[in-house]
């Protein structure tokens, strides 16, 4: 009882007349539609930034809407910044699918990236499979560098959080020796790695200098989607996801799925920096992975985990990279205004979660 007197005037307090409540559980349709709204709450707010900054409404029509969907080049560069996007999107899925909290996406996508330069380097292969052999070795160098923070999960209870984080700052500075030292351009002297050569580079498919990686990103969706939706695997882990307690009272190998799709997580942002480096770089250098690791994380929380979302929220934020970049040029936006215009979206979007999972009742 005394428990009870207390709690009412607390929540009356925090919400005045309203009451806040549980969902038992919204229909896609409906969720879809609250982050709609949170998608267009966050543009306005950003709109609103933006023309207090000095920019004209005429201009943010012009740079959202007409310069991007109006011009089939910006439309390319969408899909070419959007593509590398869903593949460490569907890593982060993956993983966080499984419980495993893979906060080393960017390491491994260093990995994948440095394992196929090796191959393209010390010409391994024959020219007509390099390109493969290099994706082969981006696979494996991504797996590779997430076995250890994996293996001291499993055997010693480690946080993969701390471990797997800790292993980025470990690939980046292997990555600096390697484009300071041995891999140094030996033309231009500066610490990128030599241009790959055109059996080693992503096949253009004829359109604005668009390569294949928009079409292999679809691809990849549409496996992970199998893989999480219809699979039996995908069966058991969204049992493992929903209740691991149970699931391991029941006889579910949670070890073996952990192993799978932590795995395979590695495994795609090992290729997501293959996609990079051979799609988008043509070259290692020494940033080209900056933005893409810890947006890969971010993409699957806004989508919760389902693939298709994670293509959707990828050209998201690729269509405000694109955007970001032309309001620097033509209205000397600072990249940190656009950092925040990021934010604000995304603040936005990770927001309606709350709509989503509770409602306020008016109180009578």
């Amino acid at each position: 009882m005394a428990d009870a007197s207390i709690s009412a005037p607390t929540r009356r307090s925090l919400f005045g007349r309203f009451n806040l409540e549980v969902r038992g559980h919204m229909p896609m349709g409906q969720q879809m539609l609250v982050v709609s709204a949170g998608i267009l709450l966050g543009l306005l707010l950003s709109a609103l930034l933006l023309m207090a900054y000095g920019v004209k409404p005429s201009g943010l029509l012009n740079e959202f809407v007409v310069a991007i969907f109006g011009s089939q080049r910006n439309i390319a560069s969408v899909l070419a910044y959007a593509a590398p996007l869903t593949i460490v999107g569907l890593s982060a899925a993956l993983a966080f699918k499984a419980r495993f909290w893979n906060i080393g996406i960017e390491g491994q996508v260093i990995f994948g990236a440095i394992g196929a330069t090796l191959v393209a380097n010390y010409d391994i292969g024959p020219p007509s499979l390099r390109l493969v052999l290099m994706a082969l070795a981006a696979i494996g160098a991504g797996m590779l560098w997430i076995a250890l923070p994996l293996f001291l999960k499993i055997r010693l209870h480690v946080n993969e959080i701390i471990s797997t984080l800790l292993m980025n700052y470990i690939a980046f500075n292997l990555l600096l020796h390697l484009l300071y030292g041995p891999w140094k351009d030996p033309q231009s002297a500066f610490p990128n790695s030599k241009l790959f050569e055109d059996v080693e580079r992503l096949m253009a498919i004829g359109w604005q200098n668009l390569n294949l990686s928009p079409p292999i990103a679809v691809v990849l969706v549409l496996l992970a989607g199998w893989l999480l939706g219809v699979s039996r695997y995908g069966f058991l882990l969204n049992f493992v996801y929903a209740n691991a307690r149970m699931a391991r009272a029941l006889g579910v190998k949670i070890v073996g799925l952990t192993l799978l799709f932590a795995l395979a997580s590695g495994a795609l942002s090992g290729f997501g920096g293959f996609i990079i480096s051979t799609g988008i770089e043509s070259r290692l250098t020494q940033s080209f992975f900056v933005g893409y690791g810890f947006s890969g994380i971010l993409i699957a929380f806004l989508a919760r985990n389902n693939p298709f979302a994670v293509a959707f929220f990828a050209l998201l934020i690729s269509v405000l990279m694109v955007a970001g970049q032309s309001l620097q040029v033509f209205y000397q936006v600072p990249f940190a205004m656009v950092q925040l215009i990021q934010a604000i979206i995304v603040i936005c979007v990770a927001a309606s979660e709350f709509f989503i999972h509770y409602r306020l009742r008016l109180l009578e």
